[in-house]
């Protein structure tokens, strides 16, 4: 049933517009950034341990509103994240499994039908390939805290082609509340169907260009186009997942379908200063995790 539903969805991605031969001149339009960790959140280091993702952003330019050609906005991502058992010395043989994961890819963004459209893919690279582990005991080591004893057991090297696409609809319901509905499926390292929704409370932020982070759903701003200020956003969605690569079935790890997200934070604008906080928290991802955990992220822009 779930692989019936991401397959009309992902098939979008055919039906889009195609991309412009010749495309205006593009400027870059912004580095949207985010970095999470448990520690921000619950002073932890487990399961979603962290991850950090940069993008470029390129196009003609931004002027409030999507343009309707697929390719006029191109987004280039680049994304690490480290996925551990609760602990990291002695864990528990029902935990889930060490993960290094490194991605690279491109999307873009547009109107179409009155849709917001964010559609693109990315190759997904695990295991002890990317460097990642021996990055977190580097870094570990340095900060005196327990290094990693079990990166002989991460999940193997791997290539994840994984297109993604989100169709998404801003509602006003007021000069300072939008209301933001989305649907997002996505194929490959993950492949899951996502509905949720997102609030955005104040001025500052409204008119800019946002794109979403994979881990939290948090949105964060590519432009800084709007009004100065503090904005509160809140929101939250839920996936109904077929398959995990970061949870191997041939391992006797059982997914959690549906899995839960809820999130909050405060995006602050001022003069080309950009800073954004949020709180997340992440429901149960495979059977054997017993409870759910909170993560903190941090997006920092500030102009000297």
């Amino acid at each position: 049933m779930l692989r019936a539903i991401i397959a009309p969805l992902l098939a979008v991605l055919i039906a889009l517009p195609p991309m412009q031969a010749e495309a205006a001149e593009r400027t870059t339009l912004g580095w949207p950034r985010l970095f999470n960790n448990d520690f921000l959140g619950e002073a932890r280091d487990r399961w979603r341990t962290g991850s950090y993702w940069v993008s470029m952003v390129r196009g003609p330019g931004w002027n409030g509103v999507r343009p309707e050609q697929a390719g006029a906005i191109i987004e280039y991502r680049f994304r690490g994240e480290i996925i551990t058992p609760a602990n990291l010395t002695t864990p528990d043989p029902s935990d889930r499994p060490y993960v290094g994961a490194l991605s690279f890819g491109a999307h873009t963004h547009f109107r179409w039908r009155n849709l917001d459209v964010s559609a693109g893919a990315d190759l997904v690279f695990t295991g002890s390939q990317t460097g990642l582990g021996k990055f977190q005991r580097s870094a570990h080591k340095i900060f005196g805290a327990p290094e990693p004893e079990i990166l002989d057991d991460q999940i193997p090297n791997g290539i994840y082609p994984t297109a993604l696409v989100e169709l998404g609809q801003s509602v006003s319901l007021s000069d300072r509340l939008l209301w933001r509905p989305f649907i997002e499926a996505q194929a490959g390292v993950e492949t899951f169907v996502r509905i949720g929704g997102d609030f955005h409370f104040g001025q500052a932020g409204q008119v800019d260009l946002f794109v979403r982070d994979v881990v939290t759903g948090h949105r964060v701003p590519v432009t800084q186009a709007g009004p100065i200020g503090l904005s509160l956003v809140a929101g939250g969605d839920v996936a109904y997942v077929a398959s995990s690569a970061y949870l191997p079935s041939s391992d006797g790890y059982d997914v959690t379908s549906p899995r839960w997200r809820a999130r909050a934070g405060l995006l602050w604008q001022w003069d080309g200063t950009q800073i954004f906080y949020g709180v997340t928290y992440l429901g149960k991802e495979f059977d054997a995790q017993d409870e759910g955990q909170v993560v903190g992220s941090l997006h920092a822009k500030v102009r000297f």
